[in-house]
Protein backbone atom coordinates (compact mmCIF):
# COMPACT_ATOMS: atom_id res chain seq x y z
CA UNK A 1 0.00 0.00 0.00
CA UNK A 2 1.05 3.46 -0.73
CA UNK A 3 0.70 6.00 2.08
CA UNK A 4 0.75 9.68 1.37
CA UNK A 5 1.07 12.56 3.73
CA UNK A 6 -0.45 15.89 2.89
CA UNK A 7 -2.56 18.73 4.15
CA UNK A 8 -6.13 17.93 5.10
CA UNK A 9 -8.93 20.23 4.04
CA UNK A 10 -12.43 20.43 5.34
CA UNK A 11 -15.15 19.15 3.09
CA UNK A 12 -16.16 21.59 0.37
CA UNK A 13 -13.32 24.03 1.03
CA UNK A 14 -14.76 25.38 4.30
CA UNK A 15 -12.55 25.90 7.36
CA UNK A 16 -12.72 23.55 10.35
CA UNK A 17 -15.98 23.92 12.26
CA UNK A 18 -17.94 24.98 9.13
CA UNK A 19 -19.83 23.17 6.40
CA UNK A 20 -20.57 24.20 2.82
CA UNK A 21 -23.94 25.75 2.01
CA UNK A 22 -25.69 27.07 -1.02
CA UNK A 23 -23.82 25.47 -3.95
CA UNK A 24 -26.25 24.98 -6.81
CA UNK A 25 -26.39 21.40 -8.01
CA UNK A 26 -23.93 20.70 -10.76
CA UNK A 27 -21.55 23.52 -9.79
CA UNK A 28 -18.34 23.03 -7.88
CA UNK A 29 -17.49 24.78 -4.66
CA UNK A 30 -19.75 26.23 -2.00
CA UNK A 31 -21.40 29.57 -2.22
CA UNK A 32 -20.69 29.97 1.48
CA UNK A 33 -19.91 28.22 4.73
CA UNK A 34 -22.03 27.89 7.86
CA UNK A 35 -20.89 26.99 11.39
CA UNK A 36 -21.45 23.45 12.57
CA UNK A 37 -23.81 23.62 15.59
CA UNK A 38 -22.08 22.93 18.90
CA UNK A 39 -18.71 22.45 17.21
CA UNK A 40 -15.89 22.82 19.75
CA UNK A 41 -18.31 23.27 22.67
CA UNK A 42 -17.81 21.57 25.98
CA UNK A 43 -20.18 18.67 26.61
CA UNK A 44 -23.29 19.62 28.57
CA UNK A 45 -22.83 19.57 32.30
CA UNK A 46 -25.84 19.94 34.55
CA UNK A 47 -25.70 22.90 36.93
CA UNK A 48 -24.38 22.22 40.40
CA UNK A 49 -27.08 22.16 43.08
CA UNK A 50 -27.28 25.24 45.27
CA UNK A 51 -26.01 24.72 48.81
CA UNK A 52 -28.64 24.15 51.47
CA UNK A 53 -28.24 25.56 54.95
CA UNK A 54 -30.03 24.97 58.24
CA UNK A 55 -30.29 27.54 60.99
CA UNK A 56 -28.53 27.13 64.30
CA UNK A 57 -29.76 28.84 67.44
CA UNK A 58 -28.09 30.16 70.55
CA UNK A 59 -29.52 31.71 73.70
CA UNK A 60 -28.39 33.62 76.76
CA UNK A 61 -30.17 33.39 80.12
CA UNK A 62 -29.32 35.38 83.25
CA UNK A 63 -29.93 35.52 86.94
CA UNK A 64 -29.06 39.20 87.34
CA UNK A 65 -28.97 39.46 91.18
CA UNK A 66 -25.96 37.14 91.29
CA UNK A 67 -24.50 37.96 87.85
CA UNK A 68 -25.01 34.38 86.66
CA UNK A 69 -25.04 33.63 82.97
CA UNK A 70 -26.36 30.51 81.23
CA UNK A 71 -25.67 29.95 77.54
CA UNK A 72 -26.23 27.62 74.62
CA UNK A 73 -25.07 27.59 70.99
CA UNK A 74 -25.51 25.52 67.87
CA UNK A 75 -29.00 24.19 68.64
CA UNK A 76 -31.49 23.15 65.96
CA UNK A 77 -34.38 25.20 67.36
CA UNK A 78 -35.08 28.32 69.36
CA UNK A 79 -36.82 26.35 72.11
CA UNK A 80 -33.91 23.91 72.44
CA UNK A 81 -31.46 26.80 72.74
CA UNK A 82 -33.58 28.58 75.35
CA UNK A 83 -34.11 25.41 77.43
CA UNK A 84 -30.38 24.67 77.44
CA UNK A 85 -29.48 28.26 78.41
CA UNK A 86 -32.01 28.22 81.28
CA UNK A 87 -30.69 24.88 82.52
CA UNK A 88 -27.09 26.11 82.29
CA UNK A 89 -28.03 29.20 84.31
CA UNK A 90 -29.74 27.12 86.99
CA UNK A 91 -26.82 24.68 87.18
CA UNK A 92 -24.52 27.65 87.86
CA UNK A 93 -26.67 28.70 90.83
CA UNK A 94 -29.33 30.90 89.24
CA UNK A 95 -32.65 30.73 91.06
CA UNK A 96 -35.04 32.54 88.71
CA UNK A 97 -33.22 32.66 85.39
CA UNK A 98 -34.69 34.53 82.45
CA UNK A 99 -33.93 34.45 78.74
CA UNK A 100 -32.16 37.63 77.68
CA UNK A 101 -31.97 36.74 74.02
CA UNK A 102 -32.32 33.88 71.55
CA UNK A 103 -30.52 34.33 68.24
CA UNK A 104 -30.04 32.37 65.04
CA UNK A 105 -27.38 32.49 62.36
CA UNK A 106 -25.44 35.29 64.05
CA UNK A 107 -23.19 36.14 66.97
CA UNK A 108 -23.95 37.47 70.45
CA UNK A 109 -22.03 39.44 73.06
CA UNK A 110 -22.67 40.29 76.70
CA UNK A 111 -20.96 43.54 77.66
CA UNK A 112 -20.65 44.44 81.33
CA UNK A 113 -19.87 47.78 82.97
CA UNK A 114 -20.14 49.26 86.45
CA UNK A 115 -23.78 50.29 85.77
CA UNK A 116 -25.06 47.00 84.40
CA UNK A 117 -24.89 44.88 81.30
CA UNK A 118 -26.30 44.66 77.79
CA UNK A 119 -26.76 41.82 75.33
CA UNK A 120 -26.39 42.34 71.58
CA UNK A 121 -26.30 40.32 68.38
CA UNK A 122 -24.79 41.03 64.99
CA UNK A 123 -23.26 39.24 62.00
CA UNK A 124 -19.85 38.94 63.71
CA UNK A 125 -18.55 38.82 67.27
CA UNK A 126 -16.60 42.03 66.71
CA UNK A 127 -19.70 43.90 65.53
CA UNK A 128 -21.77 42.65 68.49
CA UNK A 129 -19.03 43.64 70.96
CA UNK A 130 -18.57 47.08 69.38
CA UNK A 131 -22.29 47.78 69.63
CA UNK A 132 -22.34 46.58 73.26
CA UNK A 133 -19.30 48.70 74.17
CA UNK A 134 -20.89 51.79 72.61
CA UNK A 135 -24.15 51.11 74.52
CA UNK A 136 -22.23 50.68 77.76
CA UNK A 137 -20.21 53.90 77.32
CA UNK A 138 -23.29 55.85 76.19
CA UNK A 139 -24.95 54.86 79.49
CA UNK A 140 -22.08 56.58 81.31
CA UNK A 141 -20.64 53.31 82.59
CA UNK A 142 -16.97 52.64 83.17
CA UNK A 143 -15.05 49.38 83.09
CA UNK A 144 -16.99 48.23 80.02
CA UNK A 145 -15.81 44.87 78.72
CA UNK A 146 -17.16 41.83 76.86
CA UNK A 147 -17.80 39.07 79.37
CA UNK A 148 -19.20 36.53 76.90
CA UNK A 149 -19.23 36.08 73.13
CA UNK A 150 -20.41 33.25 70.90
CA UNK A 151 -21.84 32.52 67.47
CA UNK A 152 -24.54 30.16 66.27
CA UNK A 153 -23.98 30.06 62.54
CA UNK A 154 -25.93 28.11 59.91
CA UNK A 155 -24.66 24.67 58.92
CA UNK A 156 -24.38 23.54 55.31
CA UNK A 157 -26.23 20.26 54.74
CA UNK A 158 -25.74 19.98 50.97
Amino acid sequence: MLLTVGATHAEGGCPAGYYPIGAPSGQSGPQGCAPIPRYNQQPFQPPQPQPEWVSRWGAIATYAPAGILGVSTGRASKSAAEQEALLDCKLRGGHVCKIEIAYDNECAAVVVGDKGYNVNTDATVDAAVQYGMRTCRDAGASGCHASYTACSLPVRIQ
